[in-house]
This record gives structure tokens, C-alpha cells and sequence, in this order.
């Protein structure tokens, strides 16, 4: 579904955000980069950073302008942290990613994702070449990302809902929950026990005085009671609570023999 999406990125100053955004390509299953008037490329440093996305940084393609780079495209989409004089269609990376899918399907289709230079982004003219403009929510008195961070975002946003549509799972493994769920929980009589125990041995080791309570009792109970302990969970606590009497009667032995 994202063989007619590419990316595009303008006279980006240090080769290494082209390897970062390469990378992030890749891994989000995008191949098509398009680099528009880039300082420094090819060069040894976007190589490093591609880490294996070595066939994203040969297959780029160099254009010297961005009309060149976005002149069969049917979507433009631009990236932007700043708020613009003309108001323009903005959309979030999850909204784009939708838009990007819904006009993927269609014959014909080419959709550039367009991010601009590092330290000012794209220019208004070139922001006026888009159809839409992408604003990542990020911290307002920290707003700006790096270029290969960009890239990921909203290449991790395609991905996600590409695997949607296709119905293939987001997850590596289903996480198994229908054995916690299964375990028999422990009864209220059964807790009553446990509190009993866990109280007797608290006063034992000196951290509870019955005397003056502290309302440690009622905390631990409300503190235990949002578990929902299971049975076996029950077990594990009444069984640290006999091996804990056992050690103390060995240190307690120890003393009065020395």
C-alpha cells in the first residue's frame, strides 16, 4: 500500500539526517526517498546512520527543486512546526496517515510526504506546494524534532494503519491473559487469613505496634484489596510470611545461645 508514497526531503544540510531518515524509512516498510538539493550526498556519515537501509540512500533520487520533486504527485503533504499567515488544511500524522491510505488506492496515485531543512523547515512558497500541512503535536516550548524523528512519526503512523486495513496484527505476540484471568481468586475468608498473619508477623519484626495502630493496617488492606489476589498469589504471600517466622525464631535461637 505505500509503494507510491515517497519521501521527500529539502536541502537537508548534514548527510547523517538522511541516513536517520532512511532508516526510519525502512523500518516502516517506505522506500521511495527523493532528495532535493541535499549539501552533502552521497556521504560516508548517511551510510552509518542508514544502519542496513543502505538501498533506500542508492535508490534516492536528486532533484535540484522541489517542483521537479512533487510534479507527478497527485498528494503533497508537507510537514510544519509554525503557525502561517495564509491559513492552510492542517492535519495531524494520524490524520494524514488516513488521507495518505484512502488516496493510495486510487489508479495512478503519487503522494510525497515533504519535510524541510533542519534548522528552518520548509520555506511559505514551499509550504504553498502542498496540499496539506502536517503539524506533529509536540511540547509547544519544544517543538522542534529532528529531521529523521519527523521521517519516523509519521512513517510509524502509515505503518499502523496500513497493518489495520490489512487486518495483520500490531503486535509480535498476543499477550496471554486468559490464564491470570482463569486462576481461582482468593475468597474473603482466605484473605481474612492472610491479614491475620501478615499483622501477627508485622508486630514479630517490630514494625507494627498494635498500641499504636497508625491506620498501617487499613492502608495495607486497602493497598492488597486493589490487587485482587488470586489463590496462588495467596500462597506466594502466606509462604513469605512463614519463611520470615522461621528466620526470626533461627536469629531469636542464635541469641539466647550466644
Amino acid at each position: 500500500m505505500l509503494n507510491n508514497v515517497r519521501v521527500v526531503l529539502v536541502n537537508t544540510s548534514h548527510p547523517g539526517n538522511i541516513g536517520g531518515a532512511a532508516r526510519a524509512m525502512k523500518n516502516m516498510g517506505l522506500n521511495q526517498l527523493v532528495l532535493v538539493d541535499p549539501v552533502r550526498f552521497p556521504d560516508p556519515d548517511a551510510n552509518s546512520r542508514a544502519s542496513g537501509a543502505d538501498d533506500v540512500l542508492s535508490n534516492a533520487r536528486i532533484v535540484a527543486t522541489l517542483d521537479e520533486a512533487i510534479a507527478d504527485c497527485t498528494l503533497v503533504m508537507g510537514t510544519s512546526a509554525r503557525d502561517r499567515r495564509i491559513p492552510w488544511p492542517v492535519v495531524d500524522p494520524r490524520e494524514a496517515a488516513d488521507m495518505v491510505l484512502d488516496h493510495a488506492a486510487l489508479p495512478e496515485a503519487q503522494i510525497a510526504l515533504v519535510f524541510g531543512r533542519e534548522d528552518s523547515g520548509l520555506t511559505t512558497d514551499e509550504l504553498q506546494r502542498c496540499q496539506y500541512h502536517v503539524h506533529i503535536p509536540s511540547m509547544p516550548d519544544f517543538s522542534s524534532l529532528n529531521l529523521a524523528a519527523a521521517v519516523q512519526v509519521l512513517a510509524y503512523e502509515l505503518r499502523m494503519q496500513g497493518l489495520q486495513r490489512e487486518g495483520a496484527p500490531t503486535k509480535m505476540h498476543k499477550v496471554e491473559t486468559t490464564a491470570v484471568f482463569n486462576e481461582i481468586p482468593a475468597t474473603a475468608g482466605e484473605l481474612e487469613q492472610f491479614y491475620q498473619h501478615l499483622e501477627q508477623v508485622l508486630v514479630e519484626i517490630g514494625f507494627h505496634d498494635p498500641q499504636k495502630p497508625r491506620q498501617l493496617l487499613p492502608r495495607l488492606r486497602r493497598l492488597y484489596g486493589r490487587v485482587h489476589l488470586n489463590r496462588m498469589e495467596m500462597n506466594i504471600l502466606r509462604g513469605i510470611l512463614t519463611e520470615t517466622q522461621k528466620a526470626i525464631g533461627v536469629k531469636a535461637a542464635g541469641e539466647r545461645r550466644s
